[in-house]
């Protein structure tokens, strides 16, 4: 009998978080045979090249693998702070400073053995990212700020900070390009062992059930849902609500400054302006696509990973502008979080 009443919990759960967003997903690719069809490509041609560009190769799955490990760290950061309300839009600029720290500490400590030298940057980028996570943070809570809108303004400062760097103080002679100088061998992230992906990923997938642990385990994560959830009952139960929109952040942003050393170390070997394409900002659909659940996050960055990848592809070998793939992608975001509020309102 009692396993009986869970059997419609369980199928609406699957209803709700698997085939609601499959169809939306869907929905969007249809829509986007239409536009396809309008600027006369084959949408089958597209849509096979989108396939195979993502899952069709062992290359494809590295560069899916690769670009999903820093938007992972960062929505699980995300995750973190929306579900405290806190809403970090900063995270790419926290990405950049821990990028910053990261390749700072590699380059000046060079002589340093690379079991000592990694886990320092990695440190250093956490701290990075939590104290440019700090300035909104604590401007929110002690003075009522609105947080997407600090948040969002220190991106800039980062961004042009770190640009200014790498074309000055710390520009490498050798090169035009505004670049550093490279990390070391100690200093960069070493391969998975018979695999072409670096150790990123594991710290990565690591995270996952850290995030789960704190948030549903662990006291700190359940005031942390509790403010989120009700801050006059978080208060009323003597929760500071402060506190802890500061922790959230910090929690977010050190997680985007870890992403920046995974990335810098691990991928670009130096600092350079291009270092993101905007994770910090794609990062925030993913955490909402995920449902701000860790589990939910790793499939939703591997799926939008995938996504990118294959749009690349599908752009290069049916020539479709860039702009329409970009729509396509847009599409399938807006399907995605346009189900889930529905299936939220209906449930009400």
């Amino acid at each position: 009998m009692k396993r009986a009443n869970q059997h419609p919990v369980w199928r609406r759960a699957l209803f709700k978080n698997l085939v609601i967003p499959a169809l939306a997903v869907l929905l969007s690719l249809a829509l986007g045979v239409v536009l396809i069809l309008v600027v006369r490509v084959n949408p089958l041609d597209a849509y096979r090249a989108l396939v195979k560009g993502a899952v069709g190769s062992p290359r494809a799955l590295v560069q899916a693998a690769l670009r999903t490990t820093p938007l992972l760290l960062i929505s699980l950061g995300l995750t973190l702070a929306f579900r405290c309300k806190a809403w970090n839009i900063g995270a790419e600029g926290q990405f950049f400073m821990g990028a910053l720290a990261a390749s700072w500490l590699g380059l000046a400590l060079d002589g340093w053995p690379a079991w000592l030298l990694l886990p320092a940057m990695v440190v250093v980028a956490w701290l990075a990212g939590a104290a440019w996570a700090v300035i909104p943070g604590f401007l929110k809570a002690k003075r009522g700020t609105n947080e997407i809108v600090t948040s969002l303004l220190t991106n800039y400062v980062a961004i042009f900070f770190v640009s200014y760097l790498v074309r000055a103080p710390m520009k490498d002679p050798e090169y035009y390009l505004p670049q550093s100088a490279p990390l070391g061998p100690a200093a960069t992230l070493p391969f998975i062992p018979g695999t072409r992906l670096h150790i990123g990923l594991l710290l990565a997938l690591l995270c996952v059930p850290l995030v789960y642990l704190i948030l549903w385990k662990m006291p700190l994560g359940y005031r942390l849902r509790v403010v989120g959830t009700n801050p006059e009952a978080a208060r009323y139960a003597g929760i500071s609500v402060p506190s802890h929109i500061v922790i959230a952040m910090v929690l977010s942003g050190g997680l985007a400054g870890v992403a920046g050393m995974v990335e810098v170390s691990g991928v670009h070997h130096r600092l350079m302006t291009g270092i993101s394409p905007g994770f910090g900002y794609t990062a925030i659909v993913v955490a909402l696509l995920g449902q701000l659940n860790p589990v939910g996050v790793l499939l939703a960055a591997y799926f939008f990973a995938s996504l990118v990848i294959g749009a690349d592809s599908m752009q290069r070998v049916v020539g479709l502008p860039v702009a329409l793939t970009e729509v396509i992608q847009a599409l399938v975001v807006v399907f995605v979080l346009a189900s889930d509020y529905l299936t939220r309102h209906w449930e009400k």
